[in-house]
């Protein structure tokens, strides 16, 4: 699954988007949660969905339900580059 990248990264990557990893830091850009930022906590591949940080629900008892986003709906802001097969593949890109 991938997602759109800031114009920062793009610039700096060459890439327009890239694979979502869990770690990542991303925007929310539409639905009710527009404009928060947050770490991608989960990346479900079965739902082609991620979960984002401080992007929930709350149920009619109270409790708080993390909310599940299509990853076409955010942009990547930072990058979780601890792999070192992931950054490979950028600097593949940037050279």
């Amino acid at each position: 699954m991938h997602a759109p990248l800031s114009k920062a990264l793009r610039e700096e990557l060459k890439k327009r988007n890239a694979q979502l990893r869990k770690g990542d830091t991303v925007k929310v850009m539409r639905g009710d949660h527009a404009g928060t930022e947050g770490e991608v906590e989960d990346v479900d591949l079965k739902r082609c969905t991620i979960k984002v940080a401080g992007v929930s629900n709350y149920r009619a008892d109270g409790t708080e339900v993390p909310r599940t986003i299509h990853p076409s709906n955010v942009m990547i802001v930072k990058l979780n580059l601890e792999d070192a097969e992931r950054e490979k593949i950028f600097a593949r890109r940037s050279e």
